[in-house]
């Protein structure tokens, strides 16, 4: 419904805090300038496993305007936490190199900066062991990746694979990766005797809140956590880091409020990353193109600190129809930073192995990519035989093939030239699982005829503002003018985290039944409050996920070895859109991050030290205006009713998945040259067209 300056749902609406933004008006975690505020500065350590043996403080404590510094056993008292990366400043043990060893704080940031610079550390150093995960005697099968066994399996794979007449045997591998969102993790924390607050940058105000009371051994009432905008996220947000727990350690210790940003150089080494997979792909086929076996077997990387599985076989259990399967993984603990999410964890690397496999073998069948995945659509969803609650990645696959021009394609790779540059042509599938939790949300309705929503959700950069609003005009059957939304706030109704491309689906779960009983009965009052438990998270009969098609055309420069991407086109089946323009936004923003996966991004592990060289954004390198093309991203409509009353599903990481596949097939049809290791550098071009593939 829409009103004289409403928007229906479904329609583009523009952001309600865009101009809070580009203004400066929006207050960010260390924006929050309070009476006598400090700031605090970490001493990360400097070995790569080890113990503190003593911190010589004196010099930072002469600093002019340096308040304290916060040593080993300053955090003793606390309780022991559940995640071990939030162990921090509770003993002498350092369990890698990064790891927060003291906290200088001070009047300024700049001081803060010089006290940390002045601590001096010593250490019992310890043998580390960060070797490569290939061949690594200590792997071990994870019982469960993601909620899912560590390995599924049926069928007689390996027996079919031998029998197949047509095999793919492959190894692709994708390194370290980071999450770098533009703004780092930063906390500002004040105590009130026994009531603590905290205006923090994170993807879920309600899990730092709970996290913060176990730890501190406070009630959630004695503590508020405010989080009304966020720069970016991408998984590092999505549950506590070092920096909430610091900033209230230290702010506890001055008496004073205090914020901590962290520095970008810490990063990699502090809010976790997405852990190097070596990923072999076996596929057995018959002529025809119907697969017989698939067999996708990944080995990563964990912290000793905590575990955590980089779940990439997981979308082999998804996406083909096969008679034999295994998808398993294989993960090494080390003594390394810890991983944990980055967008689409698991999928996001788990495709780009799985669609650039299905290339090669549509190479050795001579038959179009296309038609090959084509060939392979299940009626149900392979490891679980649920059936799907929709599945229209064929339809992805089709509109996706005539917008771009797939069928005037020359499938004969190497023979588009324009002077030095090869010209070439890719694609490849994609799919999300689509999640949601329980939430609770309250909607009011004031005498003036305007209404209230509130949740305690958590806006990103996705708009979450505004499609809620949109979500409760709609159910109100009133113009979006005359919704106003609250969120970021731990007062609000509970909410779970922005994160598994969950958060509009659950929160806008909750908003919806709120404001439908608040029209059909509103004689319950001004204000309704709902919560989903027992409906968002009941068991469902179906398979649920998003799915989507890309396509991708690169010019290949055969004398600098440079990628330059000219065109790339995303289509999208993932329910009902809530907003075209928000949700554009998140198609494309993945993409460009996908981009980045395939052609620039990539650290490496310090063998000596066990940490990232690439520390910063000099040296790990995302996308730039100058690289980006002009992206397309469009959906096809479902209607799906198994999955909210709204009809949607995630949309924030189904883009990335499979633009890096789609990138580097595109490369090998230019070049006629299969890449299997990211990014597509041109020292990599280079050599590998220099020896000939």
């Amino acid at each position: 419904m829409t009103g004289t300056t409403g928007t229906a749902l479904g329609a583009p609406a523009e952001r309600r805090e865009g101009r809070q933004k580009v203004t400066g008006a929006a207050r960010y975690a260390a924006e929050y300038a309070l009476p006598g505020r400090a700031h605090a500065w970490p001493v990360p350590a400097a070995v790569a496993r080890g113990r503190v043996t003593g911190v010589d403080t004196s010099a930072a404590l002469a600093l002019p305007g340096v308040l304290a510094v916060l040593t080993p056993g300053a955090a003793a008292q606390l309780a022991e936490p559940e995640d071990g990366m939030l162990a921090v400043l509770r003993g002498p043990a350092v369990p890698h190199r990064g790891w927060c060893v003291a906290l200088a704080v001070a009047e300024t940031p700049e001081a803060a900066r010089a006290a940390a610079r002045a601590v001096r550390v010593t250490y019992e150093t310890q043998a580390h062991d960060n070797r490569p995960v290939e061949g690594h005697p200590d792997g071990y099968v994870p019982q469960e990746v993601n909620g899912e066994p560590g390995r599924a399996e049926y069928g007689d794979p390996e027996g079919a694979l031998a029998a197949a007449e047509a095999r793919v045997d492959v190894t692709y591998r994708v390194p370290p990766l980071h999450n770098h969102p533009m703004e780092p993790h930063a906390t500002t924390a004040h105590w009130d005797g026994d009531r603590l607050t905290v205006y923090t940058s994170s993807q879920g105000g309600t899990t730092v809140r709970s996290v913060l009371a176990q730890l501190f051994r406070l009630p959630e009432e004695r503590i508020t956590v405010v989080a009304e905008h966020v720069g970016g996220g991408f998984g590092a947000k999505g549950t506590p880091r070092p920096d909430v727990v610091l900033a209230a350690l230290a702010a506890r210790h001055t008496g004073r409020p205090v914020t901590l940003a962290y520095p970008r150089r810490n990063l990699p080494t502090t809010v976790g990353h997405r852990a190097p997979t070596v990923q072999r792909l076996r596929l057995g086929a018959h002529p025809d193109g119907r697969l017989t076996a698939l067999l996708h077997e990944v080995t990563t990387h964990t912290s000793r600190v905590t575990e955590f599985v980089e779940h990439a076989g997981a979308v082999s259990r998804v996406m083909y129809a096969t008679p034999n399967l295994r998808s398993s993984h294989r993960v090494v603990p080390l003594d390394v930073p810890v991983a944990s999410w980055m967008r689409a964890p698991g999928e996001a690397p788990g495709m780009y192995a799985l669609e650039s496999a299905m290339d090669e073998l549509a190479d050795a069948l001579g038959m179009d990519p296309v038609g090959l995945r084509v060939r392979n659509e299940p009626e149900r969803e392979p490891f679980s035989g649920k059936p799907f609650s929709s599945r229209h990645v064929v339809e992805c696959l089709r509109e996706g093939a005539r917008r771009f021009g797939w069928a005037g394609r020359d499938p004969r790779p190497g023979l588009r030239r324009e002077g030095p540059l090869r010209i070439g042509t890719g694609m490849a599938a994609a799919t999300y699982p689509v999640q949601v939790a329980p939430s609770a949300a309250s909607a009011e309705a004031r005498p003036d005829g305007t209404f209230v929503v509130r949740v305690n959700a958590a806006d990103i950069g996705t708009g979450a503002r505004t499609v809620l609003a949109q979500i409760a005009a709609d159910a109100l059957g009133v113009p979006l003018d005359r919704v106003r939304t609250e969120v970021g706030h731990s007062d609000l109704p509970p909410a779970p985290l922005a994160g598994g491309s969950c958060g509009t689906a659950s929160w806008g779960w909750a908003v919806h039944k709120a404001c439908a009983r608040l029209a059909a009965h509103p004689e319950e009052g001004p204000t309704v409050r709902a919560d989903t438990t027992g409906e968002a998270d009941a068991d469902s009969p179906y398979a649920r996920h998003a799915f989507g098609a890309h396509f991708a055309e690169v010019a290949v420069d055969t004398v600098t070895g440079e990628i330059r991407v000219r065109r790339l086109l995303g289509v999208f089946a993932a329910g009902r859109m809530l907003n075209a323009r928000t949700a554009r936004s998140q198609f494309t923003g993945a993409q460009i991050m996908g981009m980045g996966m395939a052609l620039t991004e990539s650290s490496t592990l310090d063998p000596a030290f066990g940490d990232f060289p690439e520390a910063d954004l000099a040296s790990y390198h995302v996308p730039v205006h100058a690289d980006v093309p002009d992206i397309e991203a469009d959906w096809i409509d479902e209607d799906d009713p198994h999955l909210n009353p709204m009809g949607s599903k995630g949309i924030g990481e189904i883009g990335i998945v499979g633009t890096a596949a789609a990138l580097g097939n595109a490369v090998h049809h230019a070049t006629g040259i299969r890449f299997r290791e990211l990014p597509l550098t041109p020292d990599r071009i280079l050599t590998g067209l220099l020896s000939g593939g």
